[in-house]
């Protein structure tokens, strides 16, 4: 099966997101998507997949043009994606949710077959239990399924959008080496990601986009610094936090409990001093996201305190956390942090003293001006947030954050984000912890968590540690404790 990608050219008003890009899709091969934040290769991927409409172009599979107006028109194509965050339903069983979009024969219904879905899991070296409800897997565990059913859909040509965020390494060689099985099949991988080691270790071509244009084609052996100077024209390097000298200790977890349906947390102790920057590794599932929306006040302990500058702030409002300076800013952008179907300027028009009765237009408008040009966000004040690509989206939600700022708690700050929005974005956060902000932060990347963090807390199986000091850590010692091994509880 030969897809061509021909001309296609994607507006939003003055935005291109695609720019006249052509581009062939052969069988048996792994192809990376590779860009910065913005280069429009999920645009590209949307198109291809029958998310959005293109306004010039075509698409050919072997030789004759089609038209993809739905995902149900690419998947009949046998063209479907695998997307960042599972499109599944976790208060289903697993059988009902495989069931959704199942085709039907006239008004009759198709039975899943639970055997061949069985062998298929086997066949890609998954593990997986039909039996049971959505919400008990893991992330991962989400993503094969999702996969599984493309595959018993019919689907040849496979559309993966940054499939490695949230999950295990294990589960990370478990997808990467299915995905060679099935390439070597003859079935056609579009591998979406930021992470560059990633692309050099599976695929053998790699697409680069830059500013809605397609330009440049590589094969495999993929060398990194050439794919960096292609997506920027330069050169990228990182610099580590401005590392704190201070002493005092003005953010307290003590005894913290925590209690959710999917974990318990116990006896959870911090102590943040000024500037400094806590990581929290651990594998999807394991209570980061539950202990960071505790410390922000958007959910109640079980038991313990929570202290700020000495003051016991436990079973306080979030607004009341939010008014000693601390700020969660969540992973999922678009479903916790901005507002779909707003404009920029609406979005600081709620977090901004605009007028006390009436918005005052242009006092947002210079409001709006001076985030966007401070935050480097490429959109203007009237661009719907959810016309913004993920380093916008998150630059957005940054900029909203009201100052003074005493504590930041970021979940994966930079999930989903090209290597210099992601750079950009720690030098901002350097920043702060040079103002005297300190940082609490969560993250799927060893590497990330290495160089940006002073300490770093383990979560395995409901437990915590204590802060360990990052240069007692190395990746492979970090990677074993993360999954439960060589693990000392605080």
């Amino acid at each position: 099966m030969k897809i061509e990608i021909r001309n296609i050219s994607k507006f939003y008003g003055k935005l291109k997101a695609n720019d006249d890009v052509s581009l062939q899709i052969t069988s048996g091969k792994i192809l990376g998507i590779l860009g910065e934040n913005g280069a429009g290769k999920s645009t590209l991927m949307k198109i291809l997949s029958g998310l959005v409409k293109a306004n010039d172009g075509e698409i050919l599979i072997d030789g004759t043009p089609v038209k993809i107006d739905s995902p149900r028109d690419a998947i009949k194509l046998g063209i479907g994606m695998l997307h960042q965050e599972p499109r599944d339903f976790p208060s289903m069983s697993i059988m009902d949710d495989l069931r959704i979009g199942f085709q039907s024969d006239g008004n009759k219904r198709k039975e899943i077959d639970i055997g061949e879905l069985s062998e298929l899991s086997r066949d890609l070296g998954f593990s997986l239990d039909f039996d049971g409800p959505v919400r008990k897997l893991t992330v991962g565990e989400r993503q094969e399924l999702e996969l599984i059913r493309l595959l018993y859909f019919g689907v040849n040509v496979l559309i993966l959008d940054e499939p490695t965020t949230g999950i295990s390494l294990n589960q990370k060689n478990q997808l990467f080496n299915a995905l060679r099985k099935l390439a070597a099949d003859g079935k056609s991988i579009l591998f979406v990601s930021h992470k560059l080691e990633e692309i050099q270790a599976l695929c053998n071509l790699a697409a680069i986009m830059r500013r809605g244009k397609l330009v440049q084609v590589m094969q495999a052996p993929l060398d990194q610094n050439e794919m960096i100077r292609w997506m920027f024209g330069q050169e990228v390097n990182r610099q580590k936090p401005w590392q704190t000298d201070a002493t005092e200790i003005f953010f307290e977890t003590r005894n913290l409990n925590i209690d959710d349906f999917r974990i318990q947390l116990s006896s959870v102790d911090l102590q943040l001093k000024r500037g400094e920057v806590i990581g929290l590794a651990g594998m999807a599932g394991s209570g980061q996201k539950q202990f960071l929306r505790t410390a922000a006040g958007l959910m109640p302990p079980a038991g313990g305190e929570i202290m700020i500058h000495g003051e016991r702030i436990t079973g306080k409002s979030c607004f009341s956390f939010q008014g000693n300076g601390i700020h969660f800013v969540p992973s999922d952008r678009l479903e916790e942090g901005l507002l779909p179907g707003m404009t920029l300027s609406e979005h600081y028009q709620l977090v901004t003293d605009c007028g006390r009765f009436w918005v005052n237009d242009q006092s947002a408008a210079g409001i709006s001006g001076e985030k966007i040009d401070l935050y480097r966000i490429k959109g203007n004040r009237l661009t719907h947030v959810e016309e913004l690509s993920g380093g916008n989206q998150q630059r957005m939600l940054l900029s909203m954050i009201k100052e003074p700022s005493n504590v930041l708690l970021l979940e994966e700050p930079t999930r989903g984000l090209d290597i210099e929005s992601a750079n950009w974005i720690w030098s901002l956060l350097r920043l702060k912890c040079q103002t005297g902000t300190g940082i609490i932060f969560s993250s799927a990347d060893l590497d990330e968590l290495l160089f940006y963090s002073d300490r770093i807390m383990v979560f395995y199986s409901g437990e915590v540690t204590a802060p360990i000091p990052v240069d007692e850590l190395t990746e492979t010692n970090l990677g074993a404790m993360i999954g439960g091994k060589d693990w000392v509880k605080g």
